[in-house]
């Protein structure tokens, strides 16, 4: 049995806690902040209480094969609440919103109707985004890329030419290719959002993601992300895992080329056969491995590399009831492309007329806000830069965020038809990309990792084992598979398979057999 040091208790860190603990090892978990969570934390003031970062619950099947190796499920741990509709769009200059409804038979209807003729073109891009994610879950999402043969085979060899489109043809193209109309455009091209890209960056095979919403559908747990959160502690705990938050680690110690260990910056020493890093990798590399030669991704690596967009986050405590928004309500501005350039382009920027989402769960969840308030959640992606400053409570923030903040809460009155929304406020609290930083070690501030473009994409992105000391293994969002709370959980089961030595490329058998390894990862039982 090895002992394992786990540096960061994110979504990513809890969750390789727990199947490492069942796998048989001894892990001890450290989290500089007072609880766990990481991105996917928790806020609470005034009876309200916020999820401070991911609401968007997709690819459910995940989540319950996550559940399922150690051997529960998501029904058994969540509450699970069908949305529909899934969420609501307000454009630019259009009267009428898009409700998108939970029944992809209903939303291509009202697409038909937005624009004659698109229900078909539609239907035949979401049954290939269907066989684009069915692939990608066999193949990619769960390899860890260290032999390719498993990956590149039978079906995936015989769709090589389409594949090769699919990964160098921009998303907005088969986007722009598929339907003509700006509000369809941008139901389609928003997903690439989620995996901290543009639709002009991000390859087309993550056209996959239009499956997710459109098709599978959103769902809701009960109480919140930070009850998906509490169940992966929980497991991690009842595994035998120690976590320990309030622990901030200083550095990885490295003794002739090998991970041995953590210093904590009270000075405490944790030795270890082998350290897991789920921290921000820019962090690890940058600042947890103090010697130049330590580093796979030194500081020459992050100034080519793309991150993805930090953001404006507003939590707002509303008096009264709120039909205007629906739980997730995107609001997108007609300048669409001019958005994502000013994010993404030479000369970062705030947009003029940002696009932005908002989340309002007390609408199905009374436990998030006293009676008769609404909880709302407001994202507005932005520049990954720091420099743009923090947020603060009740308009304490740097002016830039306040003023940007104060411009979408009128958007938001204006748009959706509430135009007392500003004096309804009676609580407030806003984070900016400098806030990330501080309280997360986030590259450049970003607010989800490295951006998935095609060069930071399955095997081209940072692998989940250090390249220059050995013992020390990498999880979480800036590794493989990539951005989000699903793909994190993936990226645990994935350094499960590395450290067994398991170069298959699909999921592991349900649930996991408790088994024992030796501090360089050779599997014993």
């Amino acid at each position: 049995m090895s002992r394992i040091v786990l540096i960061g208790g994110g979504i990513g860190g809890l969750a390789a806690a727990a199947l490492l603990s069942r796998e048989g090892h001894e892990v001890v978990l450290l989290e500089r902040n007072a609880e766990f969570g990481g991105r996917a934390g928790s806020w609470e003031k005034d009876g309200f209480r916020f999820d401070t970062g991911p609401s968007w619950y997709l690819m459910p099947e995940v989540f319950d094969h996550f559940y399922r190796l150690l051997g529960t499920s998501a029904a058994a741990e969540l509450e699970l609440v069908q949305l529909d509709p899934g969420y609501r769009v307000y454009a630019e200059g259009e009267k009428e919103p898009v409700d998108v409804s939970a029944d992809v038979h209903e939303t291509l209807e009202t697409f038909d109707r937005l624009e004659p003729g698109s229900a078909l073109k539609v239907a035949k891009y979401l049954d290939r985004a269907r066989e684009i994610y069915e692939l990608a879950k066999e193949r990619f999402l769960y390899s860890t890329f260290v032999k390719l043969g498993p990956v590149f085979r039978g079906e995936v060899i015989a769709s090589g030419g389409r594949l090769g489109r699919l990964l160098l043809e921009p998303l907005d193209k088969l986007v722009n290719r598929t339907v003509k109309d700006i509000r369809l455009r941008q139901v389609l091209g928003y997903p690439a959002v989620f995996l901290g890209s543009a639709p002009a960056l991000a390859p087309s095979m993550y056209s996959l993601m239009s499956h997710l919403d459109l098709v599978d559908g959103v769902l809701y747990p009960v109480g919140g992300f930070t009850r998906v959160i509490s169940s992966i502690e929980n497991l991690a705990r009842a595994a035998g895992a120690e976590l320990r938050a309030g622990a901030q680690v200083r550095r990885i110690i490295v003794t002739d080329g090998v991970a041995t260990g953590v210093e904590l910056a009270d000075g405490e020493v944790i030795e270890a056969d082998m350290v897991v890093s789920a921290a921000d990798l820019h962090h690890t590399e940058t600042v947890l491995l103090t010697d130049d030669s330590s580093r796979s991704y030194p500081e020459e690596y992050w100034q080519k590399a793309v991150a993805g967009p930090s953001a404006l986050l507003v939590y707002l405590g509303v008096q009264g009831e709120l039909p205007e928004l629906e739980h997730h309500t995107l609001f997108f501005a007609q300048a669409w492309a001019a958005n994502f350039e000013a994010i993404f382009g030479k000369t970062p920027r705030i947009p003029d007329v940002p696009s932005f989402y908002v989340c309002k769960p007390s609408g199905i969840d009374p436990s998030v806000a006293p009676e008769g308030t609404e909880n709302v959640f407001v994202l507005v992606p932005l520049p990954a830069d720091p420099g743009l400053g923090h947020g603060g409570l009740d308009g304490a923030g740097d002016e830039r965020m306040e003023a940007l903040a104060d411009s979408v809460i009128a958007r938001i009155a204006e748009e959706a038809g509430i135009p007392d929304l500003a004096t309804r406020i009676v609580l407030r609290r806003t984070v900016g990309p400098a806030d990330f930083v501080s309280d997360l070690n986030a590259w450049k501030g970003t607010a989800l990792g490295p951006a998935h473009i095609l060069k930071q994409s399955a095997f081209f992105r940072p692998g989940n084992m250090s390249k220059r000391v050995k013992n020390l293994y990498y999880v979480g969002s800036s590794t493989i598979p990539g951005i989000g709370l699903p793909m994190c959980l993936i990226s645990a089961e994935v350094l499960v398979k590395r450290l067994r030595g398991d170069t298959t490329a699909g999921p592991l058998e349900a649930p996991l057999r408790s088994v024992t390894t030796t501090a360089t990862g050779r599997m014993l039982g």
